[in-house]
């Protein structure tokens, strides 16, 4: 909301202005230029809480990566580590200050011109049935007409010094959007470039690609029908990184199985029990999207202020009717009661709202348990 205009006698309050200059204002902030920007780009469905897209669609950015990521990631599941926005605010501005002037002004002619993006929408028939590939392109370099010539595909990275070839999902995801613009004008785009910067020198790397129908056919698209086979099926996909990198700097680690937790493979809902790690700002975001989930005890302990806003699950032995302190659980996948155990009964807790509304449902909800 706009700062309203004091009259000129008025002094300013330093005490209003401390206030505002605070982490939470920015983020509150932040979170409403986000919403903002959505409806200004035409996609206003990614501020509804808990959006999760058609099995059968992809987005061209997504294409070849680690399946079980993307999974997690389209059913909202809660990120473990806080968004590297400096990394894309930095992405946004090194295309639009510095590789949209030098197509503009140095690249195009007097034939040709830069079109900021162009959005794509386009069908692949396969045996299994119909798949959509939607998505919006960096810089396109476009004839009089506006009839695309040459896309481009812009990425940053840390250093472009050793880079020697292009990223196979980079090139996946150029050449979908090489396929896209040839079925929405009735052309045949034969060729894109990737632009790779380097965030610290503002060095250049480009490559020339090649729409290469094997790798098409073959990789992208079967990837594409692999994974919409398993949102289909509502099966958790393997563990199986597409690129070592992946399991390194995935937003999902300890849910996945590779983290330093005793925890893994979990399905795309609730907190991981034992992880303390989650960014406040995830936890609430998560909680904001999804009104059945609840807090764990180790999330609650590590967040006390949130208890007052949102429920905490406990832990919850059926066949004494107790609950047990989470301090007297040993960090195990599947805990048993402690006071069955005295008396030499083997009795499984699990995680439930007690507040009078018990809602008999676990935390973490694993792929395949009831």
């Amino acid at each position: 909301m706009p700062t309203e205009l004091l009259p000129p006698d008025v002094e300013p309050d330093p005490v209003g202005l401390r206030e505002k200059l605070s982490a939470e204002q920015f983020r509150d902030w932040y979170r409403e230029r986000q919403y903002r920007q959505n409806i200004e780009n035409g996609s206003p469905f990614f501020n509804e809480n808990g959006y999760v897209s058609d099995p059968e669609r992809h987005n061209p950015s997504q294409l070849l990566q680690c399946h079980r990521k993307i999974f997690y990631r389209q059913h909202n599941a809660p990120e473990e580590n806080s968004d590297p926005s400096g990394i894309f605010w930095f992405g946004t501005r090194f295309e639009e200050y510095i590789v949209f002037p030098f197509l503009e002004r140095w690249v195009t002619g007097q034939n040709t011109y830069v079109q900021n993006s162009i959005w794509v929408d386009f069908a692949v028939e396969t045996e299994n049935g119909e798949l959509r590939i939607k998505g919006s392109t960096d810089p396109v370099i476009v004839d009089r007409e506006a009839i695309p010539v040459l896309p481009t595909e812009i990425k940053t990275k840390s250093s472009v010094a050793n880079l020697s070839s292009p990223s196979r999902h980079h090139k996946a995801q150029l050449h979908a959007y090489m396929a896209g613009l040839s079925e929405r004008y009735g052309i045949e785009m034969s060729e894109g470039v990737l632009i790779y910067g380097d965030r610290d020198s503002l060095e250049t790397k480009f490559f020339h690609v090649e729409f290469d129908d094997l790798f098409w056919e073959e990789t992208v698209i079967k990837w594409a029908k692999a994974h919409t086979a398993y949102r289909l099926s509502e099966e958790l996909p393997p563990s199986i990184p597409e690129y070592d990198w992946e399991c390194q700097f995935c937003e999902y680690r300890e849910r996945c199985g590779k983290g330093d937790t005793n925890e893994g493979d979990y399905g795309a809902s609730g907190f991981v029990r034992n992880f303390n790690g989650y960014p406040a700002e995830k936890v609430i975001e998560y909680l904001d999207g999804h009104q059945d989930e609840s807090l764990t005890p180790t999330l609650a302990q590590q967040f006390p202020h949130l208890t007052e806003d949102y429920a905490v699950l406990s832990w919850y032995c059926e066949n004494c009717d107790s609950i047990v302190d989470d301090q007297d659980i040993p960090e195990t996948t599947d805990p048993l009661c402690p006071k069955c155990a005295d008396r030499r009964v083997l009795s499984h807790l699990e995680l439930r709202q007690i507040d009078g509304q018990d809602k008999g449902r676990t935390a973490g909800h694993r792929e395949g348990e009831e």
